[in-house]
């Protein structure tokens, strides 16, 4: 929503928040630009006042034909030292709503390995790395926005510990950087009840 690169862009985020809600419902989480600009208090009201939830470390439960599914958001660490913790986010769900199917919007996909595939949420949504910036045939992304090499958890489909996790390469880019081979996009995800 945010690039702290290039600073926040009058109207947008309203702007956004009206169109993506106009289309369907809509469910944010902060991101680390976000933090990195400030007035994400500022932020959360303008998207909630365009028809957007923001899931600040809290849950909802969506229904459909009887069937319920639980949505998940954390706030990125980036944020309030004192905010609610993942671990404690995962322990309200499983206390308000038994074992669900669960699904948690988490910014940093570089956390799933060693934390949020912990949680035992059955799906992460995550985007930060974007794709991996510079991607070559078979790899995971050649450099990730940090410049590190060889990254992991940089697009598409991953699981651990009983956990899947899906990273968005999202729309564009943070700063002054580029994409190589590595396509922008707006991924449809598709959840399909197991057969028996």
């Amino acid at each position: 929503m945010e690039d702290k690169y290039r600073g926040p862009e009058d109207g947008y985020p309203a702007e956004t928040a009206r169109g993506l809600s106009a289309i369907a419902p809509t469910y944010y989480v902060t991101g680390n630009h976000e933090w990195a600009v400030g007035g994400v208090p500022a932020l959360k009201e303008i998207l909630t006042a365009n028809g957007v939830t923001v899931l600040s470390n809290q849950f909802v439960p969506l229904e459909r034909n009887g069937d319920t599914i639980v949505l998940a958001g954390i706030d990125d660490p980036n944020g309030y030292a004192d905010q609610k913790t993942p671990e404690e986010l995962a322990a309200e769900v499983y206390a308000a709503c038994g074992d669900p199917f669960w699904i948690l919007l988490a910014h940093r996909n570089n956390r799933f390995a060693r934390q949020y595939s912990l949680l035992g949420a059955d799906l992460v949504c995550s985007g930060h790395a974007h794709g991996g910036i510079v991607r070559l045939p078979g790899t995971d992304g050649l450099f990730s926005h940090d410049l590190d090499l060889f990254p992991s958890y940089t697009a598409g489909l991953y699981e651990e510990n009983g956990s899947v996790l899906f990273v968005t390469r999202g729309l564009g880019n943070s700063g002054p950087s580029f994409r190589v081979f590595n396509r922008p996009e707006i991924a449809v995800l598709t959840l399909r009840r197991a057969e028996g």
